[in-house]
């Protein structure tokens, strides 16, 4: 299985961009897909970007990463309080 996140096209310099993602930039490869411009949003993995996608499915794609973070964090702290371990 491979993981991708939603990543913002930040500023492009030849086959290389900086793209951010929770305020944080990245250096991603542009290398494996075509027409990406500043502003665009690319799924990025292990340093390459390797789709397009819309504003709209990115911010969804990120909205549901922290509910995940926010559920495990519930989870830890039940895990803490209760001693039980939750597999």
């Amino acid at each position: 299985m491979c993981l991708s996140i939603p990543a913002k096209v930040e500023s492009i310099e030849g086959e290389m961009a900086i793209v951010s993602v929770g305020g944080t930039t990245y250096e991603a490869s542009l290398q494996m897909i075509d027409h990406v411009e500043i502003g665009d949003y690319v799924l990025l993995h292990t340093g390459f970007a390797i789709q397009k996608i819309s504003e709209e499915d990115a911010v969804e794609t990120l909205k549901i990463f922290e509910e995940f973070e926010d559920l495990n964090q519930r989870l830890d702290e039940e895990e803490k309080t209760t001693g039980n371990r939750i597999t």
